[in-house]
């Protein structure tokens, strides 16, 4: 029997940029090897227009998702929790796996203001793909 394989649950406020594309640059460099989720505290009415566009930029189409609000389900049901500026509303369980990537809040800014940041999230999905055991996709 394979080991299931793990599961990932990116988290910030709004649920607009870092953590929708954190889920993306998982989801597509894991090819399916992760379950992957992303969650807001207080999800906005759609994703950032300037990361969807930063992440087009890259192969990677986030026009069809929407923020989704973080639910003690979604918690319960990922063996790794990255929170992006959250705070103290992202519940906390115990066995659980908590990062907190310290990244600048794309809200509010240009694509190419959003470069750096979607740079610097991918480099910490690759991370954390190693740390995981995943490869990645090149």
């Amino acid at each position: 029997m394979s080991e299931p394989k793990p599961s990932v649950l990116f988290v910030c406020v709004h649920n607009a940029g870092r953590s929708q594309m954190a889920a993306a640059f998982l989801d597509h460099l894991s090819r399916g090897g992760v379950e992957v989720r992303s969650a807001g505290s207080a999800p906005a009415d759609s994703v950032n227009p300037a990361a969807v566009a930063s992440m087009a930029e890259v192969g990677i189409d986030l026009s069809a998702r929407t923020p989704a609000v973080l639910t003690t389900e979604a918690v319960r049901a990922s063996d790794v929790v990255v929170t992006m500026g959250c705070g103290d509303t992202c519940p906390v369980f115990p066995g659980k796996r908590y990062l907190d990537w310290q990244l600048d809040d794309p809200a509010g800014r240009d694509t190419d203001a959003i470069r750096p940041i979607r740079d610097a999230i991918e480099q910490h999905v690759r991370d954390l793909l190693a740390e995981l055991g995943v490869q990645a996709a090149p």
